[in-house]
C-alpha cells in the first residue's frame, strides 16, 4: 500500500524508535519524544473539542518555544491548516492576515496578547482564542493553553491525510502592499524537509538550535526534519547572540539556521572570545545573499561550516544550495567564502531550477549573462490563497518566476546579482517598498517618494526613503519616522530619509529605482535589492 508523503509520519517514527530520547529543550524544560507526542495529541484532541477539523485554519502567534513546535504537529496531524503569524507585524497587518486566511482559532503567546486583543472586534470569524502563559501580563481574554492540554486526552489522532492537501498558509510580503498567503502542501513540506535532511546532513545525533523563526516557511522545514531522524530541538525565544553562543557550549549544538544577519551578530558578540565551541557545527544560511566577509569571519572565529541555501516561501522554501566540491579545498579562505556566498545548484528533491532569458531559454553558463531564476517541481506552492491573479503572475507556463536575477557559472553554480522585485530583505525579513511608499504618501507634506534598499553591515540591507516635499510644506526626517512607526511594523520603517528635489521617472511616470539604488550600491560587488 502506498502511504501519503506527509511530515507528520516522522513523529510516529521518532516516537517508535526514540521514545525516551530528549526531543525538545526549552530553557529548563525537557521533553522526551514520548512526552512530546503526549502533549501534541492532547492539543489535537482539545482543538477537536473546539470544532477544529480537517481544513480548519488555525492562526498561531508564538515564538520559538515548545508550544510552537506542538502547534505544528497538533494542528497539522488533524488535517487542519496552520497559519504561522509573523510576530513582528503590527495589529493592522495581523488583522489582515488572520481575516484573509479565514482562521477560526487563534493561539497566541501572552507577550503579544495585547496586539490580538486590540483587533479582536475586527475578527468575527474567529471562534476561539487560546493564550500561552509565558509569565507576561496580557489583556486578552482567552482559554489557557496548558489547562486545555491538561484536561484533554492523550489518545492518538487518526486522520486520513491526502499528501496534496494544504498543510499551512505562510504569508509573505511582496511588491504589493498586502501580504500574500502561500499555500503549502504535506507533500511539498515532506520533500523540502528531505532536502533539509540531505543537504544539511542531519542525523539522529544532531542537536538543532531554532535560531530561525519557525513562522518563516515553517522554519525552512526544520520543524519536521529534526523530528524525522530523532534529533533534538533546542528552542530559542529571542535571538540573543550571547545566549546563542552559550547554548552552543551548554547544549552541544551541532546545527542551526539563520539569516546572514544572525551570523554577523554572532561574530560581534561580546562573549565571542570566551566561548569554546567544540562541536564544529553546521550553519545553514539564507534570506539574503551572505557577504563573503561574514562567512569568512564565522568560519575563522566560530569554526562553523557555513552552508548557503536558497529559496523563497513560494518554494517551501529550498530549491538550491552551495554544494561543496573537492576542488574548492585548494582555494584560499577568502576565495572559499566567495564561493559559499553563491546560491549554488538545485537540490535533489526540489525539482528543476534554472536561470532563463525573457524568452524562456537558458542563459549561457559563463558567469556573465543575466537571467531570472525559475523553478518547477515538488516544492513549488499550489498558489496564493484566494489570489488567483497573483498566482497567475507568479506561475507562468508551469514555472514559478522568482523575480531574482542571476548568472550561472561554468560549473553550474547560480549566483544572484540583482532582484526584479523591489522587495528589501532586511535581516531575513521581506519588506515591500511599495507598502512603505504607500504609507509615506499619506503624509500631507510628501509630494513624491521612492523607497529602496541601502547596504547595512548588520542587517544586510535596510530601507531608505528619498522624499520630495510639497511646495510650501516643511517636514523633518524625525516627523516622517514617527508617522511611519505609527502605521507600520517598526522593522519596515526607513532607517534614513533623504530630501531631494525630484525623483527619476520615465516618460510614462514609472519610477526608475535602479537610479536611486546606484547612489548606495555603486562600486559594490553585489547590488541585491
Amino acid at each position: 500500500m502506498i502511504t501519503p508523503l506527509t511530515p507528520l509520519d516522522w513523529k510516529r517514527r521518532a516516537v517508535k524508535l526514540y521514545p525516551d530520547k530528549i526531543a525538545v529543550i526549552d530553557e529548563d524544560k525537557r521533553f522526551t519524544y514520548r512526552q512530546f507526542d503526549d502533549r501534541v495529541n492532547r492539543l489535537s484532541n482539545a482543538l477537536r473539542k473546539l470544532g477544529v477539523a480537517a481544513g480548519t485554519k488555525v492562526a498561531v502567534m508564538v515564538p520559538n518555544t515548545h508550544p510552537m513546535l506542538e502547534c505544528f504537529y497538533g494542528i497539522c496531524q488533524m488535517g487542519a491548516v496552520i497559519v504561522p503569524l509573523n510576530i513582528r507585524l503590527n495589529p493592522d497587518e495581523l488583522g489582515y492576515v488572520i481575516d484573509h486566511s479565514d482562521s477560526e482559532v487563534v493561539i497566541v503567546d501572552a507577550e503579544w496578547g495585547d496586539r490580538i486583543h486590540d483587533i479582536r472586534s475586527r475578527l468575527p470569524q474567529v471562534r476561539h482564542y487560546i493564550q500561552i502563559d509565558s509569565g507576561l501580563s496580557s489583556p486578552l481574554e482567552a482559554m489557557d493553553y496548558e489547562t486545555l492540554l491538561a484536561e484533554s486526552s492523550p489518545a492518538p489522532i487518526h486522520v486520513e491525510i491526502d499528501e496534496n492537501q494544504m498543510i499551512s498558509i505562510n504569508y509573505t510580503s511582496g511588491t504589493t502592499s498586502k501580504p500574500k498567503g502561500v499555500i503549502m502542501t504535506h507533500r511539498g513540506n515532506y520533500l523540502n524537509a528531505a532536502d533539509f535532511l540531505l543537504h544539511l546532513r542531519v542525523s539522529h545525533d544532531d542537536v538543532y538550535l531554532h535560531t530561525l523563526p519557525m513562522f518563516h516557511a515553517n522554519g525552512w522545514g526544520g520543524v519536521w526534519a529534526i523530528t524525522a531522524v530523532g534529533a533534538t530541538h533546542v528552542c530559542l525565544r529571542k535571538v540573543d547572540p550571547e545566549k546563542i553562543l552559550n547554548l552552543y557550549e551548554k547544549e552541544g549544538i551541532t546545527l542551526a539556521c539563520g539569516a546572514p544577519t544572525v551570523l554577523n551578530m554572532l561574530v560581534q558578540a561580546p562573549n565571542l572570545e570566551q566561548v569554546r565551541i567544540a562541536t564544529r557545527p553546521r550553519m545553514g544560511t539564507a534570506g539574503s545573499p551572505p557577504p563573503a566577509a561574514i562567512i569568512d569571519r564565522v568560519q575563522k572565529y566560530l569554526h562553523m561550516e557555513v552552508i548557503h541555501v536558497y529559496g523563497l516561501t513560494e518554494t517551501s522554501p529550498f530549491i538550491s544550495y552551495c554544494e561543496w566540491r573537492k576542488e574548492f579545498d585548494n582555494l584560499l579562505p577568502e576565495e572559499q567564502a566567495i564561493v559559499k556566498a553563491r546560491q549554488g545548484v538545485e537540490m535533489v528533491f526540489s525539482g528543476e531550477t534554472k536561470v532563463v532569458r525573457e524568452d524562456g531559454s537558458d542563459v549561457e553558463w559563463n558567469g556573465r549573462e543575466i537571467g531570472e531564476i525559475v523553478a518547477r517541481g515538488n516544492v513549488v506552492m499550489e498558489g496564493y490563497y484566494k489570489q488567483p491573479e497573483e498566482t497567475a503572475r507568479a506561475i507562468r507556463d508551469g514555472w514559478f518566476h522568482s523575480g531574482d536575477l542571476a548568472v550561472v557559472h561554468p560549473n553550474g553554480f547560480i549566483e544572484i546579482v540583482d532582484r526584479l522585485k523591489d522587495v528589501i530583505i532586511s535581516g531575513g525579513e521581506n519588506i515591500s517598498s511599495v507598502e512603505v511608499e504607500g504609507v509615506l504618501y499619506q503624509h500631507p507634506a510628501v509630494a513624491d517618494v521612492g523607497v529602496v534598499a541601502r547596504p547595512d553591515e548588520r542587517w544586510g540591507e535596510v530601507p531608505v526613503a528619498l522624499v520630495v516635499v510639497k511646495p510650501g510644506h516643511q517636514v523633518t526626517a524625525e516627523e516622517l519616522n514617527e508617522f511611519c512607526r505609527a502605521r507600520l511594523a517598526h522593522f519596515k520603517c526607513p532607517k534614513d530619509y533623504e530630501f531631494v528635489d525630484e525623483l527619476p521617472r520615465t516618460a510614462t511616470g514609472k519610477l526608475q529605482k535602479f537610479k536611486l539604488r546606484e547612489r548606495y550600491w555603486s562600486g559594490r560587488d553585489k547590488r541585491v535589492q
